[in-house]
């Protein structure tokens, strides 16, 4: 017996409830160290920051008004159903997927060198899968307005809508991944002249590659897609906590970089650079060698 769209949504409205609290403590985090590590070059990563948080809370919100209600005013039995502020809750979810691939897009650019033909197929693919989203809310208004799930009708154009920005989310993951491992093993020349290579604990750097190349809401995408694909009810729990992962793992990146102990400061190009090893007792050290000018 498969779930029931009404349990879907419950645990979803849960898993949200509880992932929005870790979201909150990150991002106080977040704030915390942008605050204390003031930087120009920080404002954009800033500015997507707040807007996916802002959207964020904004999708717990209405999910939260809508469990509220069914509870108190209507049978919970119709806690599923579509209603308009759970359409714009479903809208904000795709804004907040499209901010959080604007800022791996922009991580990626930085990785690279800033080299743009580097994330223009991974850019049309983000504003191709949002151009499909767009129009979902007034068809299912159109064809089933309590529905539930996509009617059969737009599931193709469903479907689309997450693909698309599965796709760019392979890609930039890819691209980013790629080139961390790269730096990771390059060698470099310090102030002083002498070859420096660039060395990671060998357990920091799984943990950079996943946390850097956003590898959290990859698989969070994929999962989505393929309950999605096959009509899963299942679905609805990462629908709605989904939105809270899109934050987390970009939060984190965010984190990562303002901390410094991301791939910039080991890139070639920079003037200065950060060695990570390991002691011989199993500790991790940190290096720097000159002044860290991100």
């Amino acid at each position: 017996m498969g779930i029931s769209t009404n349990v879907s949504a419950t645990v979803g409205m849960v898993c949200e409830a509880f992932l929005y609290g870790v979201y909150c403590m990150l991002f106080i985090i977040s704030v915390v160290i942008f605050i204390k590590r003031y930087r120009v070059s920080n404002r954009v990563i800033w500015v997507a920051n707040c807007l996916l948080f802002t959207t964020s809370t904004a999708h717990f919100a209405l999910v939260f008004n809508n469990f509220y209600i069914a509870l108190e005013h209507a049978p919970f039995s119709e806690l599923a159903n579509e209603t308009p502020k759970l359409m714009g809750a479903n809208l904000l979810s795709s804004v907040a997927d499209f901010i959080g691939d604007t800022l791996l897009l922009y991580r990626c650019w930085l990785v690279w060198g800033k080299r743009f033909y580097v994330i223009v197929l991974p850019l049309l693919t983000a504003l191709g899968g949002f151009g499909c989203i767009l129009p979902i809310p007034s068809l299912v208004l159109s064809i089933n307005p309590t529905s539930p799930v996509p009617p059969t009708e737009i599931v193709p154009l469903t479907v689309a809508g997450y693909v698309l920005p599965l796709c760019t989310n392979v890609l930039v993951t890819g691209l980013i991944a790629g080139r961390i491992w790269y730096i990771s093993r390059s060698v470099t020349i310090d102030e002083h002249g002498k070859p420096v290579i660039s060395k990671i604990a060998a357990g920091g750097r799984p943990m950079m590659l996943i946390i850097e190349s956003g590898a959290l809401y990859l698989v969070t995408q994929l999962i989505f897609v393929v309950l999605v694909a096959i009509q899963n009810n299942a679905e609805s729990v990462l629908s709605l906590a989904g939105t809270q992962i899109y934050g987390i793992a970009s939060t984190l990146i965010v984190i990562q970089v303002w901390l410094g102990i991301s791939s910039e400061q080991t890139m070639p190009v920079m003037t200065t650079h950060i060695e990570f090893w390991s002691q011989s007792q199993g500790t991790t050290g940190v290096r720097s060698v000159g002044t860290l000018n991100p």
